[in-house]
């Protein structure tokens, strides 16, 4: 059994939607004070909402990961309505598609800016909390695309994935003296709201990309993300979680093929 969490502060950016309103939720069914972060406030304020109807304890904050002064001003909501800030999960990430040859420096920039700038924006916020206590845990969400795998359009997306595992190991060494831990959950494919518009012919042809034959569910990240918050994860830092079914396993499609014909 695992010690209780429940009374901690938790800070989810990104949670608005998809993996990142799953984290937060599962935080909250655990008696964890969530300060639910979205660019959008209604999104924020409808998974507060949430949580809260479910019995937990839950407020929306609205900033863009992008802008220092958001994220500072996020981890002062945190303090004001928690006094202190025990949990980051640095979640905020956007995957827009775009080829080289078409891919704009804008187009770079955004997804860079989002997904390993707001990260280092946010975890930069609250370490002065962090450290002042002598305790925090962060979490990131980064992806198997870029560390692992790659996929057409995302060359950008691979780049803020890989770079937020670099950012991970450094930090982790520097902030360890203050016992905070820095660890990430490198998700699959997993079944968001974003899937649905992608047709079912889609979704069917990454299913027969997985062993497990199915896609992870934004539970299956927040139960990793959880782990790593635990008091029984203190000594884990600096790492990384592959949550995909086992979809980098295979060294072709006919690894799957053979799997799946008995054989």
């Amino acid at each position: 059994m695992f010690a209780s969490i429940s009374g901690r502060s938790v800070i989810v950016t990104g949670s608005g939607r998809g993996i990142g309103r799953g984290i937060a939720r599962r935080f909250g069914a655990v008696g964890c004070r969530l300060l639910v972060v979205s660019r959008t406030l209604s999104e924020a304020e409808r998974v507060a909402g949430e949580i809260t109807a479910e019995g937990g304890t839950a407020r929306a904050f609205a900033a863009d990961v992008q802008r220092a002064a958001d994220m500072t001003a996020m981890a002062k909501a945190a303090v004001d309505a928690y006094g202190g800030i025990d949990i980051l999960c640095a979640n905020a990430g956007i995957f827009p598609a775009a080829k080289l040859g078409v891919m704009t420096e804008a187009d770079f920039d955004q997804v860079i800016g989002t997904n390993l700038k707001g990260t280092f924006l946010a975890v930069s916020a609250c370490l002065p909390v962090m450290k002042a206590q002598k305790s925090g845990r962060i979490i990131l969400t980064s992806s198997i695309t870029g560390p692992v795998t790659g996929y057409p359009g995302w060359s950008h997306y691979g780049a803020s994935k890989a770079g937020q595992l670099g950012f991970m190991r450094t930090a982790a060494i520097e902030l360890a003296p203050f016992n905070i831990t820095v660890n990430s959950v490198l998700p699959g494919n997993i079944a968001t709201e974003g899937l649905a518009g992608l047709g079912a012919d889609y979704v069917r042809s990454m299913e027969a990309s997985v062993p497990l034959g199915r896609l992870g569910s934004v539970q299956d990240i927040a139960n990793a993300a959880l782990f790593f918050a635990t008091d029984e994860a203190a000594y884990i830092t600096g790492q990384s979680l592959v949550i995909d079914g086992g979809q980098v396993l295979p060294e072709s499609l006919a690894a799957l093929d053979e799997m799946r014909s008995g054989s």
